[in-house]
């Protein structure tokens, strides 16, 4: 006998008991992000390797240990293709290649499947989602206070205002980070004894990741290291003092984390994360932050930018740990019996949906007890039962299921015209 197939570790099946509070994020950010101006987009799950070594850095866990690579066409011809670690990449690609940005900025969001390969633990996948969003061609601290302010409308709406926090911090520019780099490398290396394999890996490579590094034994360490906001130009320092008040003036906390760099190249000045402490170690439940050197980096005109990615896991994780509930159930499931009922049975269905009704009409047969069962297993809030006398007369049984907030009918039933049927049903609050 042959093995059973199952998902791929760390690849996780998303079932229908999880469905509705997964539309419901989606749905929620969705009409937020547009209340900000913010218009859809979707690019390819799968770009050129080089689109992620050079926008997300060579010397980053991602390019360096995570991403899912492979070649691809002929022998002579084969291109080295990879599935998208993350979204921001392949925005500011598509913005180049069909010049997005040649007449006024554009904000965009984008959500879907995102993979790094990576050990699989609770909130952290092979294959997870997020919801993106970037802001190009704006240059001010107005944007970026804009999407900060943004997010925390997201949390009210769903609940979590509560349950995370917000940190940010500036990086500086390129020249600010060059020159902090040496001063990064000059201060870890008089304590080689005290660096962890990764941090002596990152030591001349990337030594700003080492201020990332989540190892207890590393903090002190890391704690006294020279920081980065002492190294920062005037603008970059104005840019960042200039956020902070639209935040205050927002009425937005927040917290200076002068360790906070996040762990992709292309960042510049402002930084920020919303963490939680309510996930363990995957804490960080969104982040992001102004990238404006990526668009040359990729091959396009200087284009200041600012974005945010917001991992859809960790907060359904966020939502069920708050107990938020959500169905997708139909209001109204249809039960029928008898041969002459059917055509009958099928023309209230599609009038009812004609209305904008959710409804579910039994398939499959079964005598009435087993279609009611079946009925009240659907979440429906009221039955509608068809037999023959219902289709000799033109009515329809109703029967409440369940009750909700504002109607206490359950187990009342009651006959009504097919024809009155709509009018009913919106009386009644359906």
């Amino acid at each position: 006998m042959s093995k059973t197939l199952q998902a791929i570790r760390g690849m996780n099946d998303i079932l229908p008991a999880d469905g509705a509070l997964w539309l419901y994020l989606e749905d929620t950010a969705r009409r937020i992000f547009e209340q900000y101006g913010y218009r859809f987009v979707r690019m390819p799950i799968v770009e050129n390797t080089a689109l992620f070594v050079r926008g997300i850095g060579e010397a980053t866990d991602v390019v360096e240990k995570e991403m899912y690579t492979f070649e691809d066409g002929p022998s002579k011809e084969k291109e080295s293709l990879t599935l998208r670690p993350e979204a921001t990449a392949g925005i500011v690609r598509a913005a180049i290649e069909h010049n997005l940005t040649y007449e006024r900025g554009q904000r965009v969001w984008t959500h879907g499947a995102m993979f790094r390969h990576e050990r699989p633990q609770k909130g952290r996948y092979r294959q997870f989602y997020q919801l993106d969003v970037e802001a190009l061609d704006f240059a001010g601290p107005d944007v970026d206070a804009e999407q900060i302010v943004l997010l925390a409308r997201l949390w009210k709406e769903l609940g979590l205002t509560d349950a995370v926090r917000l940190k940010i911090n500036t990086i500086g520019d390129q020249n600010d980070r060059r020159a902090y780099r040496e001063t990064l490398i000059t201060y870890f290396s008089r304590y080689p004894e005290q660096l962890d394999d990764d941090s002596r890996r990152r030591l001349h490579r990337n030594p700003l990741r080492i201020l990332d590094s989540k190892n207890p034994a590393m903090q002190t360490l890391i704690e006294n290291a020279p920081r980065m906001l002492d190294h920062i130009n005037p603008d970059a320092r104005t840019h960042f003092e200039a956020l902070q008040a639209l935040l205050r003036q927002a009425g937005i906390d927040f917290e200076i984390d002068t360790r906070l760099v996040r762990g992709l190249d292309y960042y510049n000045r402002t930084v920020f994360e919303w963490v939680t402490d309510r996930l363990g170690a995957q804490g960080t439940v969104a982040g992001g932050g102004r990238y404006d050197g990526l668009f040359e980096l990729l091959g396009g005109k200087s284009t200041p930018a600012c974005g945010f990615a917001a991992g859809i896991e960790r907060l359904i994780l966020l939502l069920q740990e708050r107990k938020t509930e959500c169905s997708d159930a139909p209001a109204i499931y249809l039960v029928f019996q008898g041969d002459e009922v059917v055509a009958f049975a099928w023309r209230v269905a599609e009038t009812l949906r004609n209305e904008g009704y959710a409804l579910t009409l039994n398939a499959g047969g079964g005598n009435f007890k087993s279609q009611m069962k079946k009925a009240d297993a659907s979440g429906a809030r009221i039955a509608l039962i068809l037999g023959d006398d219902e289709a000799h007369s033109r009515t329809i049984t109703v029967k409440w299921l369940r009750d909700t907030d504002k109607t206490q009918h359950t187990g009342e039933q009651e006959r009504v015209s097919a024809a009155e049927l709509g009018r009913w049903l919106k009386a009644h609050g359906v």
